[in-house]
Formats: structure tokens, sequence, C-alpha cells
């Protein structure tokens, strides 16, 4: 395996998602919150830099409003926060849309770029899609990381089937999807974790389903 150059990003770890119709289900955050620490920690230890993100709606809205309590970073991260740490205010779902994250990586020689927070649904699949035609490395740890259950005009998802499926899709092409132990494992060897690709994911997904 090559050598990574990497970069912890920790996307929306905040209040919002711990209570509420946005409190995450499934991992639950009692499970996904201590790896996502675990991972802070990790990356502390091995010198790699980190980047904290908080999302914004804006003053006038209901949830992730900068003026509210749920807008802060929940305090087990708040409190490992050091001067180095990048702090990024966004407004859109991907972390590279309309911020200086992709300048500051570059700034810092990383390529892969290692994602643990919230939502699966929402922000972590729109900033491991993004970075495709950036050309960064993107790593999401399962276990780190966490979905709500999903219902509108187009159906329902439960947050298992959610989370679970969406780990799937992003390992088959955006992302290598690891746990944290094991990405834990790959930062102290420096080596790029295992990716799968869309063409064996087909023929393993046919399979798997009688398809002939």
């Amino acid at each position: 395996m090559t050598t990574a150059r990497r970069a912890l990003v920790l996307v929306d770890v905040q209040q919002q998602y711990f209570d509420g119709p946005l409190e995450i289900q499934y991992p639950s955050h009692d499970q996904s919150l201590p790896k996502i620490t675990a991972a802070i920690d990790a990356a502390a230890a091995a010198d790699i830099p980190i980047a904290v993100f908080q999302h914004t709606m804006g003053t006038a809205a209901p949830v992730f409003n900068p003026d509210q309590p749920g807008f802060a970073l929940h305090p087990e991260v708040e409190s490992r926060r050091r001067e180095p740490w990048k702090s990024v205010v966004k407004e859109y779902g991907s972390v590279y849309a309309d911020t200086d994250l992709e300048a500051w990586l570059r700034e810092k020689d990383v390529d892969t770029v290692t994602l643990v927070g919230f939502m699966t649904n929402n922000c972590i699949l729109a900033s491991a899609a993004g970075a495709e035609v950036l050309g960064f490395t993107t790593e999401v740890l399962s276990d780190a990381t966490g979905a709500i259950n999903i219902a509108n005009d187009a159906g329902f998802a439960d947050a298992k089937t959610v989370h679970t499926t969406l780990m799937a899709v992003l390992h088959s092409n955006w992302a290598a999807v690891s746990s944290t132990d094991a990405w834990t494992q790959a930062l102290t060897s420096q080596e790029s974790l295992p990716k799968g690709d869309l063409g064996s994911s087909a023929v393993t997904g046919a399979q798997k389903a009688g398809q002939n």
C-alpha cells in the first residue's frame, strides 16, 4: 500500500445532532462519539492536521443557528480543540463548497482526507463526492459517522438502512470505508486504506442477489 498524507476532518459534531428530530440514530451517538474522540486523539498523537467544521443556516433559522446552543460543538470535541486546528463555519453540505479547506489541505501537502462526524446522509456524502474532482483520496470511518431516519414524498428509510447503504455506496467509488480501529492502525503505519471499486462491487452485488 502507498503512503498516505492525511488530515482528519471533523464534520459538524454539533449539539444539534444529539437530541430532537436531527438526533443521530445509527450508529447511535453514544457509539459514534467515542469513536470520533478516539480518532481525534489518534490524529493528535500522530501529529496530523485536524480541521473542525460547524454548519450554519443563519441567525433566523430554527436549526444550526449560531446564536442557539445547538450550534456548539459537542463538549467532548470542544475540550480537545487546540490552536493548530483549522476551524471553519460552512453553509453547504460539502466541506469544500465555498470554504478554503482545499487551499489549506494543499498547503499541508495532504492527499488523503479522513471524514468523521455527521450526517452520513448529508454532509459526509456530499464531502466524499465533492473530493473526487479535487483529486483528494477520501476515507470515511463508518463507526465515527451516523445517520437519521428519513421520510418524505419519495419514501422512507430507517437510519440503519440509510447508513449501511451509503457506506456500501461510498466504498464502491468515492471513499475507503473503514472502522476507527483499522484506520488508527493504518495511521501508525502511514499506509492507505483499501478501497473498493464500482466494477467489483457490481459483480459481487449481482452474485449476492442471485442475478444471472
